[in-house]
């Protein structure tokens, strides 16, 4: 009746347990929409987590299997999607994955917490014909890009700084790196190596992106402001300082996350639960939005400010600060927004989960990011 228990494997029973604990605290850190013939119809999305992986899902799958649910009269509030491609990336969280080029020769690229760079051929993984389960290792990565040590007292070497976002330029043919030593690195694609080192900030760095039409890049810090750099120089042109307020009454607060529009001439820093935009020709800020909760992305689509955080919801603003919609999503702390050409969003956080959610503010679907 009740089985034999000589037959009891407890180490199988110890992993199952830690299998389902890692499954049910999984973190997305990072989504992308992945390059597609055509650019008003989201295909796949790429997903970097808190266990190093990264993981390819169709998203028309997955709302017809949603759609299968209801119709089967088993409606779930989310549901279980495996991946159609999978690699381990990292060893320990992936913190970021950007895709370099749109064309048939993209690159997917990845960082994180060993202080690795990591690119694929996309065209690789989506032609693969190995098994899902078997997947993984099964295609040899393209580019691997060490961070620097650093000599300490009797030439100790420190301990590789991590990489927590990365920017692509890919008519420079480099890519920018937000490291823990708290520089950012320019690489060279084709040779591999290091072109620029930008040195400044006082803390390490959470975030990252390329100002194309001057040739700079805007990073962002723990320190609590962002710097503007100049690529060809590697000279800081410029300091914003969006928590300078409360840094003078002995309050600290990191910069975690940054993005600019389309015209690159707007800024939009996430520091707390304090959303500033910045008029970068005039260098002022026009306006600052608060949040319940603490910004950790934002992005810009358009004249309008989306931004996530803390608490399970999409927030949507106009450039003044006046709160145009929230919409509710399952994660309850997210870490990402990505935006598709075609106006659809992906929103991914803590539990692995990733919500769809059109151009209309409708949820396409909600799904769970399932191992292999």
């Amino acid at each position: 009746m009740f089985g034999d228990a000589t037959k009891w494997d407890e180490d199988a029973y110890r992993e199952s347990i830690l299998k389902d604990r890692e499954i049910q605290t999984r973190t997305v850190f990072r989504t992308v929409w992945a390059p597609s013939p055509n650019p008003s119809r989201p295909d796949t999305i790429v997903v970097a987590s808190s266990d190093g992986s990264l993981a390819s899902y169709s998203i028309p799958d997955c709302i017809s299997k949603l759609a299968l649910c209801f119709s089967n009269g088993k409606p779930q509030q989310f549901l279980g999607a495996q991946p159609d491609g999978f690699l381990q990336g990292h060893d320990g969280p992936a913190y970021d994955v950007k895709f370099y080029s749109n064309n048939d020769d993209a690159l997917l690229l990845s960082c994180g917490d060993d202080g690795r760079i990591r690119g694929w051929r996309w065209r690789e993984l989506t032609e693969s014909e190995v098994p899902i389960h078997l997947q993984g290792s099964h295609v040899k990565p393209v580019l691997d890009l060490v961070n620097p040590q650093h000599k300490g007292p009797w030439g100790a070497l420190s301990p590789i700084p991590e990489n927590n976002a990365i920017a692509v330029d890919p008519q420079g043919g480099s890519i920018f790196s937000a490291a823990g030593d708290s520089c950012a690195y320019c690489w060279d694609v084709e040779s591999g190596k290091i072109k620029m080192v930008f040195k400044g900030h006082s803390g390490y760095l959470h975030c990252i992106v390329a100002r194309k039409s001057t040739n700079q890049i805007l990073t962002g810090s723990e320190d609590g402001t962002a710097r503007i750099w100049d690529c060809k120089s590697g000279k800081c042109v410029k300091v914003i300082d969006p928590v300078k307020d409360k840094r003078s009454k002995g309050f600290i607060s990191c910069l975690s996350c940054i993005a600019l529009d389309a015209s690159e001439n707007w800024l939009a820093c996430g520091s707390g639960r304090k959303l500033s935009v910045w008029s970068l020709p005039a260098s002022e800020c026009v306006s600052n939005i608060y949040s319940s909760a603490s910004i950790q992305d934002v992005i810009f689509e358009d004249n309008q400010i989306l931004a996530v955080g803390a608490e399970p919801l999409l927030s949507r603003f106009d450039i003044n600060g006046e709160i145009l919609s929230r919409i509710k999503c399952a994660s309850p702390s997210a870490f990402s927004i990505s935006l598709h050409p075609s106006g659809v969003a992906a929103v991914g956080g803590y539990g692995g989960l990733v919500d769809v959610i059109s151009q209309f503010g409708s949820h396409l679907c909600t799904f769970c990011c399932q191992g292999v």
